[in-house]
């Protein structure tokens, strides 16, 4: 009888399903699994600096393919703790992610043993599963569960724990299928014709949509809906890409992080067709200041508990959205809402005009506002955006432009800092042939910047804007506006990050002035090198989110 240890065991199952890349950083409990896949030859892997980093990459990678994305936690104890963040993260943004977690040997386990640690309790309360592995006989199986379910129903991150010494037992060869996934259907056609006559009767329609749009490849069932009922739609925080940047009826993002446009239309909307996404804290928080009291909802999400959960639905079904998109764009019938198509026409145009004159703003050091609008106007089509969270990219998020499918990666609902650069790699791995560009600011790149080298070492060359205003942005602003201006931890100074990359073999430029933006990008792009431009600008230029959090603090 042929037999394979457990690492060819692992590399079998991950071939089948068609994972091509995995990420990680090399570490002594999964020896086995390396050797598999450097002998297989069929999986790339992307070694990054830090666990963390591998995390965020194996999540944009996910974002951009549709599959799980992969880490390996190849160090038991350290190792594994360090992609704690990115699990959190991937949790809250649904984002399928599977991490094999190397854990100390069978035999050694409950002895305090060295890098000893309880990692299945550790992730238990921030994955949909985290489970340990006891028998070598189990270990492909409950890999082929892990991806199962972390790309099953509402996504989400599966942490598979794997003591060192399964990876070496010998077993049976297998030879393993690709997995058949279960695929939600559209609402129930009794929800669907509800819905239809909902919308067809209102005055003041919108359309609400979200990131399940993104996951089933539904942008052209969006923008057939909005464009055959003459429906404006609004996306949901970090989904500004759910259809094609200055579509006739798309206002963009609405909510606290969205613009003015598409915020009103879903306070003043009375009928609001909400469709693959939540109404969550991020694009609402949970406030009738961003959805109407009186405004009667529809909503269908792939997760029934999520449906109606922060605002009262009227109707409320379970389905893809796409199909149910689909459905809904031939049972309904166009709305009698002139008067509402035209004010949201003009106040569009009063937007994009808004929006030109940021880009001739001409401050020094210059105004991020002025960066944004460079940014956006060399943009290629087929670019992909990875954001941050932070002052700078609260004002980036409705700023720049998505016209391709899939171009824009957040953070989502775990406001990480430190996201941005290693999505961006995940990106280009996943789309070597579309152009990326990071866009954060100077204290998020500090978390991550040794991952420029990574970019650099495996050949996946991408752009990070950094704009630089000496800050922790949001904090600072707080501290102004109600603690009387008493700074403390809000000013950094940092190092040259254009110097940086040029140390690790890429490319940097420095920028101070208005107008060099936007060539410096192009030319970055242009050369597909790692490059980081480093733009100076205004410190003074800061906004606040949450006011309700503060009470006003005394000047003296």
């Amino acid at each position: 009888m042929t037999t394979i240890n457990g690492g060819e065991a692992v590399y079998r199952v991950l071939k089948a399903n068609s994972i091509d890349t995995v990420f990680g950083l090399l570490g002594g409990s999964m020896l086995e699994l390396y050797d598999a896949m450097y002998q297989g030859g069929e999986i790339a892997y992307v070694g990054a600096r830090d666990e963390r980093a591998a995390g965020h990459m194996a999540d944009a990678w996910a974002r951009m393919t549709g599959k799980p994305g992969v880490v390996l936690g190849a160090q038991a104890g350290p190792g594994v703790v360090n992609i704690v963040t990115a699990v959190a993260e991937a949790q809250l943004a649904y984002s399928p992610l599977v991490v094999i977690a190397g854990a100390i040997t069978r035999a050694d386990q409950a002895k305090d043993t060295f890098q000893e640690v309880d990692q299945v309790a550790l992730f238990a309360p921030i994955s949909k599963r985290s489970v340990m592995v006891t028998d070598p006989a189990r270990l492909a199986p409950m890999v082929e569960d892990a991806i199962r379910l972390a790309n099953s129903g509402r996504r989400g991150p599966v942490v598979l724990h794997v003591p060192r010494d399964l990876f070496s037992a010998e077993g049976p060869a297998i030879e393993p299928k690709p997995l058949k996934l279960a695929r939600p259907g559209p609402a129930a056609p009794e929800d669907i014709a509800a819905i239809a006559d909902l919308l067809s009767a209102a005055k003041r329609p919108v359309i609400f949509a979200g990131g399940g749009f993104k996951w089933g490849a539904g942008r052209a069932a969006l923008t057939t809906l909005a464009e055959k009922h003459e429906v404006p739609v609004v996306a949901s925080t970090g989904h500004a890409d759910v259809m094609r940047h200055r579509h006739p009826w798309f206002a963009g993002q609405a909510g606290p992080r969205g613009n003015t446009v598409a915020s009103r239309l879903t306070k003043e909307a009375d009928v609001m067709v909400v469709l693959g996404a939540r109404l969550g804290f991020n694009s609402t928080f949970h406030s009738n200041d961003y959805v109407g009291a009186d405004t009667r909802i529809a909503h269908i999400d792939v997760e029934g508990s999520a449906v109606g959960r922060y605002f009262p639905a009227e109707i409320a079904a379970q389905g893809d959205a796409r199909l149910s998109a689909e459905a809904l764009c031939d049972a309904a019938t166009k709305p009698d809402c002139d008067a509402w198509r035209e004010g949201f026409k003009a106040d569009m145009e009063s937007l994009w005009a808004e929006r030109a004159k940021e880009a001739t703003l001409a401050t020094l050091p210059m105004h991020p506002r002025r960066a944004l609008a460079e940014i956006r106007d060399v943009l290629p089509e087929d670019a992909i955006v990875t954001l941050d969270t932070g002052n700078t990219c609260l004002q980036a998020a409705d700023r720049l432009a998505h016209y391709a499918p899939m171009s824009l990666i957040t953070p989502l609902d775990f406001g990480l800092v430190g996201f941005g650069l290693a999505a961006a790699i995940g990106a280009k791995a996943a789309a070597p042939d579309r152009p990326v560009v990071a866009v954060m600011g100077d204290g998020a790149i500090g978390y991550t910047m040794i991952e420029i080298q990574t970019a650099i070492a495996h050949d996946l060359p991408i752009t990070i804007v950094v704009l630089d205003n000496e800050a922790w942005g949001a904090e600072k602003a707080y501290q102004e506006e109600f603690y009387g201006g008493r700074l403390l931890g809000a000013e950094i100074r940092s190092p040259r990050f254009d110097t940086f990359a040029e140390l690790c073999g890429g490319e940097g430029i420095w920028v101070e002035g208005d107008g060099e933006v936007g060539p410096a990008l192009k030319h970055a792009i242009a050369s597909n090198n790692t490059t980081v431009i480093q733009a100076k600008i205004d410190p003074k230029a800061l906004m606040t989110l949450r006011k309700d959090l503060f009470k006003t603090a005394s000047k003296d």
